[in-house]
């Protein structure tokens, strides 16, 4: 057996990582709109104001990546005390996150063109990576796949009803893939050497 020991710190954080990535992505994109209205995320049990406008984030549902599942454990060649050992780790955890665009301002026409901008935003940039993450995701070689969420209006409503709010024009958007660490693995000696040896002949009477 393989001894247990911890080899990566688990990127828990990914999860918060991401939504302040399309936080402050979005704020960007927005300042090309009259008043500057700014991305906030937001759980929406209390609605935020509509002066100044903006654009709330609500992270409503985390799923698992049922394509990703079943994948063999993760091998890597490491050296110990001058010996060749090998790290067994779970594959990671492959995540999609859903969140709900709401646009907040005085009037319906502003809403309607936040909710545009955020559209053309994610449309013009489907995949964020490099300088455009943050936190523990900053200087990684993740890339995030933004995906307008083909989901009707009953369930569109159907999210506004579980927090108990009235319904509001907004869009929603899939991110994929977020990956998570187990903290579990082993290591084990390498296999330096393979030695095959022949078969030995039948001896026939």
């Amino acid at each position: 057996m393989g001894i247990a020991q911890q080899v990566r710190m688990p990127n828990y954080e990914a999860i918060g990582d991401v939504s302040r990535t399309l936080e402050a992505f979005l704020t960007a994109q927005l300042t090309a709109l009259p008043d500057a209205p700014t991305a906030q995320l937001h759980d929406l049990v209390a609605p935020p104001s509509a002066s100044p406008p903006v654009l709330t984030l609500f992270l409503y549902d985390v799923v698992e990546d049922g394509s990703a599942r079943n994948r063999p454990p993760a091998r890597t060649p490491v050296q110990v005390g001058g010996h060749q050992r090998v790290i067994i780790a779970k594959p990671s955890m492959m995540l999609i996150l859903r969140y709900m665009l709401t646009a907040w301002a005085a009037d319906r026409v502003s809403e309607h063109r936040m909710i545009g901008r955020a559209v053309q935003s994610f449309y013009d940039h489907p995949i964020l990576s490099g300088p455009q993450l943050i936190g523990t995701l900053a200087n990684t070689p993740e890339a995030l796949k933004l995906t307008l969420a083909p989901i009707s209006l009953e369930e569109r409503s159907l999210v506004w009803d579980a927090i108990n709010q009235p319904y509001r024009l907004s869009v929603n958007y899939e991110v994929r893939v977020v990956h998570i660490d187990s903290e579990i693995s082993e290591s084990t000696p390498a296999v330096t050497e393979q030695i095959v040896q022949p078969a030995l002949a039948e001896v026939v009477a």
